[in-house]
């Protein structure tokens, strides 16, 4: 399955997917939010988990520019995303 396949699906068929497919790597706390960090089809998928709800919010790619990073180096060596 591609990365494109994937983000077409709906949040409840990516959940099942990633959870039974996908690698979980780490997670940290991000404001309201715990986020797990998964590796699927040698793509990072990050999975929103709102801390008051408890209920997954949304599940995106890994975003190599954003300040969330920097949590994640913390914890683990990503490899350089891949262009």
């Amino acid at each position: 399955m591609t990365q494109v396949q994937f983000l077409n699906m709906s949040l409840g068929e990516q959940v099942q997917h990633i959870y039974k497919n996908g690698a979980f790597i780490t997670d940290i706390r991000y404001y309201e939010y715990k986020v797990n960090l998964f590796l699927l089809n040698g793509n990072y998928f990050e999975v929103f988990i709102n801390h008051k709800s408890v209920e997954i919010t949304k599940i995106s790619p890994l975003n190599y520019k954003s300040n969330r990073i920097l949590f994640y180096l913390d914890q683990v060596k990503l490899p350089k995303p891949q262009l």
